[in-house]
């Protein structure tokens, strides 16, 4: 969209606003619903701000840093609670939101860096396993739930750290030989299927579930099935991935020479 403001004249928020949305990516083909319609919305607000207020996309990564490991620390702190329930979600979301607001910066800006790039990346990798390791400490520490049940987190923080790992190592394979890139829509409307198909491992969902956090049975429950279903879907993810992998054309090293006369023959 053309901005109708003159070479003297800034730039209004809402012109900021709509000149993002024309602008945006398509969302990622897997993105859960909370991710591709929520998120992505509130993020779009956040990054129009950030621009206008001359914020780097990394200086918007280190602000969703600062509200998402805020809010990890107040798992590992205080004692499961209605109140620090409701505290700690919305700091995982203020979080999330200014993580999609970084990227959406840089487009603004004319584009993003690969520095940019790690960055995000390794906030993303620290938060995915920390966050669990969280709620293992501070369930640990308040004697919130039974013993047994603090596998469920340990084990969560595993899975999530291979889950990540294993869509960024797809996504940069695929990159390395010739293929497009499975991780966004294909042309039309995005399916609303899909999105609610994989609403159960939305990292906002699991966010939100945060503010259970005071009835800590209930919690327990839903942040158990939040972990089944993710663990599910890295499972048949990975076992499609590696199909995927395998098709792939291994391009052979050339040929070191071979030593002449009898050295050869016996080299193994």
């Amino acid at each position: 969209m053309t901005s109708t403001a003159g070479p003297d004249t800034p730039e209004t928020y809402l012109c900021t606003v709509r000149r993002l949305a024309a602008a945006q990516k398509p969302a990622a083909r897997s993105a859960p619903a909370y991710s591709r319609y929520v998120n992505r919305r509130i993020g779009r607000y956040l990054a129009a701000w950030a621009f206008r207020a001359g914020l780097s996309p990394n200086a918007v990564t280190g602000i969703s840093a600062l509200f998402t490991f805020t809010g990890v620390a107040l798992l590992m702190a205080v004692p499961p609670s209605s109140w620090s329930g409701v505290t700690i979600a919305l700091l995982l979301l203020v979080g999330y939101a200014f993580d999609s607001a970084d990227g959406q910066v840089s487009r603004l800006r004319g584009g993003g860096t690969p520095a940019g790039e790690w960055l995000d990346h390794m906030v993303d990798a620290a938060k995915v396993s920390a966050m669990p390791l969280a709620v293992l400490v501070g369930f640990a520490r308040f004697d919130a739930a039974p013993e047994g049940w603090l596998l469920v987190p340990l084990s969560f923080s595993v899975v999530s750290a291979v889950l990540f790992f294993g869509m960024i190592l797809t996504e940069q394979l695929r990159r390395q030989h010739g293929q497009q890139s499975l991780a966004v829509d294909a042309p039309g409307r995005p399916s609303w299927l899909r999105a609610l198909l994989v609403a159960p491992m939305d990292y906002g969902l699991l966010c939100l579930s945060f503010v259970l956090l005071g009835a800590t049975d209930v919690f327990m429950v839903v942040y158990t099935v939040l972990f089944a279903a993710t663990t599910a879907f890295t499972v048949l993810a990975s076992v499609k991935w590696f199909r995927e992998m395998r098709s792939f054309t291994v391009r052979a090293a050339p040929a070191a020479s071979v030593p002449s006369g009898g050295d050869a023959g016996r080299r193994r």
